[in-house]
């Protein structure tokens, strides 16, 4: 894997006290140095029915006996072991036992399928795939076998949960062996790729982004700080660990702090919060709909004690009516804003304004910087929309195979793809992808504002707009909705509640289409990509002269 780190970047992270060459694996010596009978794991698995605890003594032996049952099957370093796995306590175990042995975590979505799939361990070389043998009622391993003559460099499929040929549990959880021995003879690198994971594909093909140990845990460590988080956290995660979300804020946040981790395979606001109140849970992070779900679930009232106090929402452009909702009513949610490329990098948190709270995307993490910059790459004044750029230790080390798509400049500023608004405190608003521009007959539409008002709409659930093209203004706007149950739209009344919302006639989209269900990612990202698709062949509401 050939990775994009400079000699003068990995000093200056260094220098600076950013990059301190730990493993995740180093936190798990901590915990179990610490107290090896605290629970670090709290298991639910849906599809077996039942509720699995390990302590951070019994975690630690798995991750040996993985990490020996992998270098028996010839995983070496920089080897792909990709696994498409929910939730579940096997997904960090694998995880840490590859980072002990230096071979390469590829985490894939539970959701994907045969196009996805087949493309993902192809292009990873996947030595070593490891599935469950159904989840949601879809068969797994089939669908690796299915895709096996086009995977030349798979060597071995295993299947969690089957007692034959191939298992998870003969081939990976047999005791016997000299782990340490093993571990000093890889040798400990916080340098190498120790997590390849493809992006969520909001705009197309996805791309395979290469991190390390020193970037990741250097991005979780300020976020840990930023959000005062300590060892009395109970952190719980439903949105998947095969998301930077997931991975992240769910299992290296945990291990890094030392505390409990309680998973959910299958996202369910109303179970989400009786586990809460049974696991005690303090802290979680989810995208926007995750939030959404909480906030209207039934078993909010009866489930929330106080306990449960902080929800960091990420994904996508936060409406700022749902953060009404929830704030001063028992919880803290705050909004943050980042990639799979460098984490979250601008964070509201504790202490802040309700202002900053409810109107921004936060300000950039200590470690971290960005820039509002126009097309020539001139930084922006306050209030003024442009480009997004990201600079820090958290940033990736390269696309997998696609070095001319790394998109750093000289200075190791990197380019998100995004458009956003920074004030003067140097807190920004994410205004959408650079692709989400409405050029509506040369004047820009600030996308993100519109969407925030149809959030506003009482009939609205989701809402997306995208650009149509015109032949007399270059573009114009579509707006993709969903309704609430028993709810109706049409255009004219959109367009009366713009007026009465007093916004700019320019800015009001020019035709409505209603959506049973809008295009999203695993992770709750709506893929824009598929509604602009639909918008080529759209035109004006007939309404409109």
């Amino acid at each position: 894997m050939d990775i994009l780190l400079s000699p003068e970047r990995l000093e200056r992270h260094r220098s600076a006290g950013h990059w301190t060459d730990r493993l995740l694996t180093d936190y798990l010596d901590d915990a179990v140095a610490r107290d090896p009978d605290r629970v670090a794991i709290v298991d639910n698995n849906s599809e077996r029915g039942n509720r699995r605890v390990l302590t951070f003594g019994e975690l630690s032996e798995q991750v040996d006996r993985i990490a020996l049952g992998l270098d028996r099957l010839g995983v070496g370093v920089a080897d792909v072991v990709a696994f498409q796995l929910p939730n579940w306590w096997q997904f960090i175990a694998i995880h840490l036992a590859c980072v002990r042995i230096g071979a390469v975590s590829n985490p894939l979505m539970p959701i994907f399928r045969q196009r996805e799939v087949g493309f993902m361990l192809q292009f990873a070389a996947a030595k070593v795939v490891i599935v469950p043998e159904r989840f949601r009622d879809f068969d797994h391993p089939a669908m690796i076998e299915s895709l096996r003559d086009d995977l030349p460099d798979m060597q071995h499929l295993l299947v969690i949960g089957n007692d034959g040929n191939g298992s998870f549990e003969q081939t990976l959880l047999q005791p016997g062996g000299d782990a340490q021995a093993l571990y000093q003879q890889r040798g400990h690198d916080a340098n190498r790729v120790m997590q390849l994971l493809y992006t969520s594909g909001t705009t197309g093909q996805p791309k395979g982004v290469m991190q390390t140990s020193n970037t990741l845990i250097f991005g979780t460590r300020e976020y840990i700080k930023a959000l005062r988080l300590d060892e009395n956290e109970v952190c719980m995660m439903a949105s998947p660990m095969a998301h930077q979300t997931g991975f992240m804020y769910g299992m290296m946040t945990a291990m890094m702090l030392g505390t409990p981790l309680v998973l959910q395979d299958i996202w369910d606001a109303d179970r989400a919060w009786q586990i809460m109140r049974d696991e005690k849970v303090t802290f979680t992070m989810g995208a926007t709909p995750f939030l959404s779900d909480l906030a209207g679930s039934s078993q909010r009232e009866a489930c929330h004690d106080g306990t449960f106090r902080t929800f960091v929402c990420g994904g996508a452009p936060i409406p700022e009516v749902l953060l009404e909702q929830v704030n001063g009513h028992g919880i803290n949610a705050y909004a943050g804003w980042g990639m799979t490329e460098c984490g979250v990098v601008t964070l509201s948190k504790p202490g802040d304004s309700e202002a900053k709270i409810l109107g921004s995307d936060g300000k950039a993490l200590p470690g971290t910087a960005v820039k509002v910059v126009d097309k020539s790459r001139v930084e922006q004044p306050p209030g003024v929309e442009g480009d997004l750029l990201v600079w820090g230790g958290a940033n990736f080390v390269g696309y997998l195979k696609r070095p001319e798509a790394y998109g750093h400049d000289d200075e190791d500023w990197f380019d998100t793809g995004d458009r956003a608004v920074m004030d003067a405190d140097g807190y920004i608003r994410i205004a959408g992808r650079t692709k989400d521009i409405i050029i509506r007959g040369g004047e820009n539409v600030p996308v993100a504002e519109v969407e925030g008002l149809l959030y506003r709409h009482p009939a609205v659930a989701d809402a997306a707009v995208v650009a149509m093209p015109d032949s007399r203004l270059g573009e114009r706007g579509c707006a993709f909705v969903t309704l609430k149950p028993g709810q109706s739209l049409d255009f004219k009344a959109m367009q009366d509640y713009f007026e009465a919302e007093q916004m700019t006639r320019h800015y009001t989209p020019e035709r409505l289409e209603i959506l049973e269900l809008m295009p999203r990612t695993a992770t709750g990202k709506i893929q824009k990509f598929q509604l602009r698709e639909q918008a080529q062949e759209l035109g004006p509401d007939p309404s409109i002269a």
